[in-house]
């Protein structure tokens, strides 16, 4: 089966969205954010061939939450170690910050990985798009073949445009490794190595694959619809208690408190007409 990337769509003013570096007049790597669905995520598991609670368990340790900050900006962390690498060191004296050939220097996360990598996009643009970790899965742009993408800034682009295509880069990078296997047969130690790299067990990552594979056979998978809701609720500015797909007690008085605002029913559920609301449809 061939990954189906989505197109990009309009935002919620009806304005068109476009990639990065673009026009003047547009936001650098923001979109509508569009959350993952049960098509994209149906066709991640499928290319996978691996259990849904498995890949849940992956994405809930490799970025909690959503792809998207609360700005609509695919979650990123810049590496200057790779940087470093792709631009031969010219800029490590000069730039240390964003150029060394050590790894580390992150700095706060979120908006500030951008301003780091704004910096490094005056030095050399496809360089820097190579040495940041994009979206859900985190892949780096230096992967983009591996996801499916002919160049590091054709991968930017999907994973600005929605987060279905995220996942389903994620899932072509994984499933073009022994990663797939491993996945399948549930060896936590073997994908960790594959997807964490080898200090792997320093940072537990094996361990918390484990532990969240577990909680989700024990306890259920997200609900898709509830954690669209809480996306789009977040972007709004609405404290729904954390994105994980529970209907819980903060996510229905958000809800309700939009519904209130838009004067929609007040049912506090995510229902059609409400997700039609938040997406702005």
């Amino acid at each position: 089966m061939g990954v189906v990337f989505r197109p990009f769509t309009r935002g919620a003013d009806g304005a068109t969205i476009r990639g990065p570096r673009g026009s003047d007049d547009m936001t650098d790597y923001a979109s509508n954010g569009a959350p993952l669905n049960e098509e994209g995520f149906g066709e991640a598991l499928t290319l996978l061939g691996t259990a849904r609670e498995a890949l849940w368990a992956v994405l809930s340790v490799e970025t909690a939450g959503c792809g998207y900050l609360s700005d609509r900006r695919p979650k990123i962390l810049f590496e200057r170690h790779h940087f470093a690498r792709l631009t031969s060191h010219r800029y490590d004296a000069d730039y240390p910050d964003i150029s060394s050939p050590y790894a580390g220097g992150y700095g706060a996360g979120g908006a500030h990985q951008y301003d780091r990598l704004a910096v490094a996009e005056g030095l050399d643009a496809d360089a820097a798009l190579r040495s940041a970790s994009w979206g859900l899965g985190q892949i780096l742009g230096e992967n983009h073949a591996a996801a499916g993408f002919a160049t590091a800034r054709d991968m930017v682009d999907a994973f600005v445009a929605a987060e279905d295509n995220q996942l389903l880069g994620m899932a072509a990078f994984i499933a073009a490794s022994p990663m797939k296997g491993a996945l399948q047969r549930r060896d936590w130690r073997g994908f960790a190595g594959g997807y964490n790299g080898p200090d792997y067990a320093a940072r537990r990552y094996d361990e918390h694959l484990a532990a969240q594979y577990a909680r989700y056979l024990s306890q259920g998978s997200p609900d898709l619809t509830v954690r669209a809701a809480q996306v789009y609720l977040t972007y709004l500015g609405f404290p729904v208690g954390g994105i994980d797909g529970v209907a819980g007690a903060h996510t229905a008085a958000a809800i309700t408190d939009f519904q209130r605002q838009r004067q929609l029913p007040q049912t506090g559920l995510a229902d059609g007409a409400t997700l039609a609301a938040l997406a702005g449809r």
